[in-house]
């Protein structure tokens, strides 16, 4: 059986038999975790290898676990900084900025695959134009090319970890006010003034970025549809122009953003069409019975294949077991360092500058 078209979301600590029914529908590729999701490490753990045990191939399985305020797992694992903090030391010493974007991408890819997960939807390479309700201080910086750097330090340090990085929110959410899960935030600047929105895209997919998630914004000279439903945003540009060849996720397709383009399954029809390869469907189980019922898509056998590329590929050597990654000197540097800035005093903002 491959790898269905859908990532859902389960919503307790274990499975009930009615979720294990739901993961064993072929449409289903994936899950995600969130917070109310975890107890504690071994529950993880325990929780992550009954979800792999259902299907074969196994089910992807998902957090948005990147760093401040958006990290699902928190106790027993390293809290790290906003990645806005990560940009200010690059600011200070560009060196120091890089080596700790690259750690934090490690930790995140070694936490993760120490107790089973696959995916981690991180980095955010948004721009930070100070203006955003959903992005803030989740943005590295205001500069493209320092998001770019910041952003590939990361992606090799969860490489290095065997773990894929994903890049969002394509092909850019920084610069309007509205969040997306609670509004649909539109952009309407010309496609020649979002340049800097692209490029981090663009180093990354050189080096081998192996999936990007979608924003749900409306960037209307290019296209009435947000980009998470476009064909001219995901097939035309990401596809066609850089040459992106690796799995496309939309955001959450239940958030406030989609849900102006019709049902869940007018949304999910879109996105298929638009060329995305997985479709997120969260905290809605109504939404994703729905779709069990009603999605029929051709058999997408190159978008199985992306997905199927993105389970994790083991843990760095030596690091088996999570005692021996905590036990590790790799391990025992990258938090010290990640700690050491959290816990940085900010620094001094003057004429009303804010993350």
């Amino acid at each position: 059986m491959t790898l269905g078209c859908l990532m859902v979301d389960v919503p307790g600590r274990s499975l009930l038999p009615e979720d294990r029914d739901l993961l064993e529908h072929p449409l289903v590729g994936g899950v995600i975790l969130f917070s109310r999701n975890f107890a504690d490490i071994s529950q993880l753990a325990a929780l992550v290898a009954e979800i792999h045990a259902i299907r074969r191939p196994p089910l992807l399985v998902a957090a948005d676990h990147e760093g401040g305020r958006v990290q699902r797992f928190r106790s027993d694992f390293t809290l790290l900084p906003p990645m806005h903090r990560l940009g200010r030391e690059y600011d200070m010493d560009p060196a120091r900025g890089r080596e700790l974007a690259r750690q934090a991408g490690w930790l995140i890819g070694s936490e993760l695959r120490a107790v089973g997960l696959d995916l981690a939807f991180a980095p955010v390479v948004d721009l930070d134009y100070g203006v955003s309700e959903a992005i803030g201080d989740r943005a590295f910086h205001s500069d493209a090319a320092v998001v770019a750097l910041l952003a590939g330090a990361v992606m090799a340090g969860m490489r290095e970890a065997g773990m894929s990085a994903t890049a969002k929110h394509f092909p850019g959410h920084g610069a309007v006010v509205a969040d997306s899960h609670v509004a649909l935030p539109v952009d309407r600047r010309e496609f020649v003034d979002l340049g800097p929105e692209l490029t981090p895209y663009r180093l990354l997919i050189a080096n081998g970025l192996a999936s990007v998630m979608t924003a749900h914004v409306v960037f209307p000279a290019v296209d009435s549809l947000p980009a998470s439903l476009s064909r001219r945003w995901v097939s035309d540009i990401l596809r066609g122009e850089l040459d992106f060849k690796g799995a496309v996720f939309t955001d959450d397709l239940s958030m406030a953003g989609a849900a102006a383009f019709g049902g869940v399954s007018a949304r999910a029809e879109l996105a298929l069409a638009a060329g995305c390869d997985m479709l997120l469907v969260c905290n809605s189980r109504p939404a994703v019975l729905e779709l069990l019922g009603t999605l029929d898509p051709a058999p997408r056998p190159v978008s199985a294949l992306r997905i199927a590329r993105l389970h994790g590929h083991g843990p760095p050597p030596g690091l088996a077991t999570r005692a021996a990654l905590l036990a590790s000197e790799p391990w025992k540097a990258a938090h010290a360092a990640l700690e050491r800035c959290r816990e940085a005093r900010p620094e001094l903002m003057l004429d009303g500058e804010a993350s």
